[in-house]
């Protein structure tokens, strides 16, 4: 573990802002500009960057140092340091948040902290550098200086001195000797990428001193090099650049970044230091002249006015999200520049076609404009013309196919509603919020019908639409589609499909059309054969040789897909596979490689964006839906991230992708060697997590571009004031971990592999990578604690268990095994050797154990406040310390709270802080200085569902939505709290302020208490918040509702079946048991008995016993999952019809009810059961029992709001009746 003992020192800004943080650089003190720069990668090439030089520069990425450094004396074929920008490092010094100590890279050689004592310049990490760039955003220009104790410094501005004197080189270089077209260079500060890319063209580059007279020289072509600080310090370049502006000579000048604002000073325009500099790798310029737009790297803090340039000059880029001036050009002569960098390096690789354009303005000869050799303007995209428009939902829920479809398909009604285009909407999901039938955000007319050719030709017959949504409803609709098209229902009738063609959805889900398309663009793919019967897979594996991957055609969740290692296995799943489809691809296996996916977007204008980025914690191998997931990738150069970026973009642009889509790689972890794994032309489980992650409503924007609409024109939600045309920038780290239930299927195999078998997933906020990835796996299951080695519901390691084993074989429990494997002191090696995960994540893994160990060796008395913070700092819960401190999670909080250890309240603002945000999108972290929003409106707060799983699923995202909706009608102030990225009570926009966090009791209050609210709704969500409601109760939260008290007594099965005997309320016998006295009470009453633990939510650990060997076996497991509640025992009732009673009470009064039927006797969980409504086999007499028996429930448990009654019915008499949350409550709506 990264101990605090590092030495000290202070960043003091000009304002007396004084902030603490932790060399891990050269202790030495340095004064200079603060910037920041807010790329997510490229670390080495940004340091090196020269118009860094004089600046202090604050990386807003949360994490620093994980790939390390690479051999910084490398050079390449020119004598060119081979993995840098410049020579050495420019930064005057560098401000971060967390610093990894470990590094892992193939490519790494050493530490960042090792380079920087080299280069002597000084760091901190543990700086709260989001609070940080907020202040530079706002005030513009901040001198600041790092400061160690004895070293007093001065403040310095370093951009009132000539700093491309400095940097530039003091000799005439020449590179790329005997190429054909002689290029001077005029090095103010010029990236090494620049040089490489001339030569690479066939240039031979003469890179001069910022003040050589080159009037006179020979040339083919003129480039202006970016470079540091104010341009008007170099008059001499200035005149220079005059000169040949105002001579006849007509060679290109192609001017970049310092070089943009040189040529327009000296063509007589003026400058102006930006009230925000643009520094990142994410800014979209749009090109003047043919209107498309690229996303660029950029580093300046000066622009020209376009305002102020002289006749026969004119704007050829302009920033689309602030209109600042970006490039220009004349418009007789062959000159023209960009502010941006094309050269990139760090940073999107868009406009390098501009080297392009300076090679052709070369061999076209003088006197030739640059509007003759850039990319002309495509054909003008126009809206598309609808006004009614069919949206496939993806029906019932489905493992790889759950929630994240409502949430895709609500955003898609918005989207169309804003547009005014009215919507019909096809989905049999009544669980869904999108099929609500009236509310400012549902569609005109929803269709309760199955999702398939037949139906949706009829009520295209019935509504006549004259447009179609495939992408928003999964696989089910995608399916549907493809199959309309091919019978000629949507051209007979006139049915546009919107977005992406099904010609292209074909060819991405066609697996032979896949492989020819990318083949097409030479694309990489892994060896692989389309075919269509086993005899053609057995020869396509032989050829190949094992190991093989299968994957169907048209297929959800990995179904059908799986690895083979010989014959045997590829004949059993290949036979297995083609009964569900009719085509497989047999591919080379990858396993073991990188995982990575990508989300894009194009518009029909061909502008294409990168949205998110996010890498696999589980190699290849495991589905990604059952995979651990971190957004942004962590583990990847620049170089590989832009090269995967590169073959991103060329996919979707060649397979007319317009709208959203997904691509997955698998990328080799120890070269630049990798694969396309598939191509998703729709919305995804996947996109659902980037939209949550990143704060970019993918599914809105696609229904948008569907529409025709080009990105420049969608304004980012979350801003306000930035166009959707940008790639997000993230100063926090998320991390998905999928949620399984395999423990409910008695023999079910643990192991998990390419066919998904999570039934949901959790979304965690945090950063650094062990707060985030703690948050997920607390998120995930209430029981869990963190990153440690005990199983969830207190289950046991097996005796036998076989460690090596468990870390082989990828579980749904590996990452415990883990934990374990740590906690034994097993070496990061070996676990990574086992489980091919990369040693980055194991090396955060291995901080937390040791923080662990390190706090089980203090005690509450002795724990140091800096001790404190930095557990809390790496994820570690109140209750988790206490354990490790020997306190109750109660004497724990206290003992945080008694030393001030308070979280802090940042937002999502999708550009890390570059623009103010104007969404409420919040998360709690213990890495900060300072809150992000002030707490004003005191509002009332609704806890959500969770994670889904067996027994909640969307349908209490429905009543937790309804609600929130309902509360803001009533101009409730509404503080929503969950972390389910599937769902549509996390879109950002549902209510005033989305804390995306944890449902536990420690952030609840915290919360809770610093929004001050007014009460808290926890009946709307399921389980989760139910057990959180005594505890809450008992720390003083106002629950609104039924009484916790009232809530534990009914929950409490011991206690709820006493008081139905107080009120002679019928019910079968009954006992609360332990180990002793089960057996001898189920031999008084007779087998089968039914087993029933207390707050447990559909039926979990729930049996029907028939002998005395299963009671002993179910009572354990039913003592597991509720230790702190009594187990009841009762006669199983058998021949019983079951009826449910759905009712809303108000203070112990019953104001509305609906009564259903279970179609199958008692004995089948509510969760699985047919239901008729209203009730068909039921006396008269027995449903008039039922309603007088849910009236004296509800008086004596003093309900008020919804609740569920389960009653046994044998001929006209109720035996018996249960009390449970809801999971019908959006059937009856």
């Amino acid at each position: 573990l990264k101990k605090r003992s590092a030495q000290t020192a202070n960043l003091v800004l000009e304002d007396g802002t004084k902030m603490t943080g932790y060399s891990f650089g050269h202790p030495s003190s340095t004064a200079g500009e603060v910037v920041f720069n807010t790329g997510l990668a490229g670390n080495t090439e940004t340091l090196t960057d020269p118009s860094y030089h004089g600046q202090i520069l604050t990386l807003v990425n949360p994490i620093i140092g994980n790939g390390g450094v690479p051999d910084t004396a490398a050079l390449d074929e020119m004598g060119l340091s081979r993995f840098l920008e410049s020579e050495g490092i420019k930064v005057s010094g560098l401000l971060v948040l967390d610093y990894s100590n470990e590094y892992s890279h193939w490519r790494a050689v050493k530490t960042l902290a090792e380079w920087l004592k080299e280069e002597k310049v000084p760091a901190l990490y543990g700086i709260d550098t989001r609070m940080l760039s907020k202040i530079i955003r706002n005030k513009g220009t901040v001198l600041g200086k790092i400061e160690f104790e004895g070293q007093p410094v001065q403040f310095l501005d370093p951009n009132k001195r000539n700093l491309i004197a400095e940097i530039s080189t003091k000799e005439v270089k020449v590179y790329g000797k005997g190429n054909p077209i002689k290029i001077v260079a005029v090095d103010c500060g010029l990236k090494h990428n620049a040089i490489r890319l001339l030569v690479k063209r066939g240039a031979e580059v003469h890179l001069v001193p910022w003040n050589h007279d080159f009037t006179r020289l020979e040339y083919d072509g003129l480039l202006l090099s970016g470079g540091p600080g104010d341009p008007t310090q170099a008059q001499e370049l200035i005149e220079n650049v005059r000169k040949v502006l105002q001579s006849d000579r007509q060679e290109p000048l192609f001017g970049i970044s310092l070089g943009n604002l040189i040529t327009g000073l000296a063509a007589g325009a003026s400058s102006y230091k930006m009230p925000m500099a643009n520094r990142g790798q994410n800014q979209p310029v749009v090109n003047m002249m043919n209107g498309q737009a690229f996303i660029t790297a950029q580093n300046h803090g000066y622009a020209i006015d376009s305002n102020s340039l002289p006749p026969g000059w004119k704007p050829l880029f302009v920033n689309a999200n602030d209109q600042t001036n970006e490039g220009i050009m004349h418009e007789t002569k062959p000159i023209f520049t960009a502010q941006f960098y094309p050269e990139a390096n760090p940073g999107p690789t868009d406009t390098e076609f501009l080297f392009d354009s300076f090679i052709s303005l070369i061999k076209k000869g003088k006197g030739t404009s640059i509007a003759s050799v850039l990319p002309k303007a495509t054909a003008a995209t126009s809206r598309v013309e609808v006004s009614k428009v069919l949206i496939l939902g993806s029906g019932g829920l489905c493992i790889g196919q759950a929630g994240e479809f409502d949430y895709s398909g609500s955003q898609a009604v918005k989207a169309m509603k804003e547009e005014n285009v009215k919507t019909v909407l096809m989905n049999p999901n009544i669980a869904s919020v999108q099929t609500n039938e009236v509310g400012l955000k549902q569609a005109d007319r929803v269709y309760f019908l199955p999702i398939t050719p037949q139906f949706v030709t009829e009520v295209i017959k019935a509504e006549r639409p004259d447009g179609l949504i495939l992408g928003m409803g999964g696989q089910t609709a995608l399916n549907c589609g493809v199959e309309l098209f091919k019978r000629g229902i949507l051209q007979e009738y006139g049915v546009k499909v919107l977005g992406t063609s099904v010609e292209s959805i074909m060819a991405t889900e066609d697996r032979q059309m896949f492989l020819d398309k990318l083949n097409e663009i030479n694309e990489k793919i892994a060896p692989s054969f389309a075919v269509e019967s086993t005899d053609d897979a057995l020869e396509a594996a032989e050829k190949i040789g094992y190991p093989v991957m299968i994957r169907s055609a048209y297929a959800l969740g990995g179904l059908g897909s799986g690895l083979c290692h010989d014959k045997e296995q590829l004949l059993n799943l290949s036979t297995k596979a083609f009964a569900m489809t009719n085509q497989i691809l047999v591919e080379k296996s990858v396993a073991g490689w990188k995982e990575i996916e990508y989300e894009v977007v194009r518009d029909a204008a061909d502008s294409c964006v990168t949205v998110c980025n996010m890498e696999n914690v589980d190699a290849m191998g495991v589905h990604t839906g059952d995979s651990i997931v971190v957004a942004p990738s962590q583990t990847l150069s620049n170089e590989e991230l832009q090269m995967l970026r590169e073959s991103t973009i060329k996919v979707v642009r060649h397979l007319n992708i317009v709208g959203e889509c997904n691509i997955q790689y698998a990328l080799h972890p120890a070269s630049l060697e990798y694969c396309i794994i598939e191509v998703n032309a729709r919305l995804s489980r996947s996109s659902a997590l980037a939209s949550k992650a990143t704060g970019y409503p993918l599914a809105f924007i696609a229904a948008k571009i569907a529409l025709g609409i080009p990105l420049l024109e969608i304004e980012n939600a979350v801003s306000g004031k930035t166009t959707a045309c940008f790639e997000p920038s993230l100063d926090y780290i998320v991390t998905k971990v999928p949620r399984w239930d395999l423990d409910r299927f008695q023999g079910a195999s643990r192991q998990i592999g390419s066919s998904m078998k999570s039934v949901g997933e959790v979304m965690a906020i945090g950063r650094t990578f062990e707060e985030s990835f703690q948050k997920a796996l607390r998120m995930c299951h209430p029981s869990v604690d963190g990153f440690a080695a005990s199983l969830p519901v207190n289950q046991e390691w097996p005796a036998n268990m076989d460690l090596r084993k468990e870390l082989a074989e990828a579980s749904s429990t590996r990452v415990f095994a883990m934990a374990k494997a740590l906690n034994d002191n097993n070496p990061v090696d070996y676990i990574h050797k086992l489980t091919a995960i990369d040693k980055w994540f194991i090396y955060k893994m291995h901080n937390i154990v040791n923080m662990e160990k390190s706090l089980k060796s203090l005690n509450s008395e002795s724990i140091p406040e800096e001790s404190l913070r930095r557990a809390k700092a790496i994820g570690f819960s109140d209750k988790q310390i206490g354990k490790c401190l020997g306190v109750t999670e109660a004497q724990s909080r206290e003992l945080r709270l008694r030393k001030n250890v308070t979280p802090w309240v940042k937002q999502i603002d999708t550009l890390a802080g570059e623009y103010p945000a104007v969404t409420n999108y919040l998360y709690v972290t213990y890495n900060g200085q300072e809150h992000d929003v002030k707490f004003d409106d005191h509002g009332t707060m609704v806890l959500g569902c969770g994670p889904y799983h067996i027994g909640s699923s969307v349908e209490f995202d429905w009543c937790a939505v309804s609600c929130i909706r309902t509360l803001r009608q009533l101009c409730k102030k509404t503080v929503v709290v969950n972390c389910n990225p599937e769902t549509v009570s996390t879109d950002f926009d549902e209510c005033d302020r989305l804390y995306f966090d944890e449902l536990s009791l420690e952030r609840i209050l915290d919360i809770y208490q610093q929004e001050e609210c007014d009460g808290c709704i926890i009946s709307v969500g399921g389980q989760i918040p139910n057990n959180l409601a005594v505890p809450l109760y008992r720390n003083g939260v106002r629950i609104m509702g039924t009484n916790p008290l009232q809530i534990d007594r009914a929950e409490d099965r011991s206690t709820f079946s006493a008081v139905l005997d107080e009120l002679q309320i019928a019910q079968a016998p009954w006992k609360a048991v332990n180990s002793l006295n089960a057996v001898e009470f189920a031999n008084l009453v007779g087998y089968p008995c039914l087993l029933r633990p207390s707050y447990v939510l559909s039926g979990s650990a729930m049996n029907v016993v028939h002998t005395e060997k299963e009671m002993k076996k179910f009572l354990a497991e039913a003592t597991r999952v509720s230790q702190e509640h009594p187990v009841v025992l009762t006669k199983f009732i058998e021949g019983a019809r079951e009826v449910e009673m759905d009712a809303v009470a108000k203070n112990g009064k019953v104001i509305c009810h609906a009564v259903s039927e279970h179609v199958e006797d008692a004995g089948v969980h509510s969760g699985d059961a047919t239901l008729m409504f209203p009730a068909q086999t039921i006396s008269q007499g027995a449903l008039e029992k039922v309603k007088i028996a849910t009236r004296k429930i509800a008086d004596a448990f003093a309900i008020s709001g919804p609740f569920n009654v389960q009653f046994l019915i044998r001929g006209n008499e109720v035996l018996n009746c249960r009390l449970s949350a809801s999971v019908l409550a959006q059937y009856w709506a």
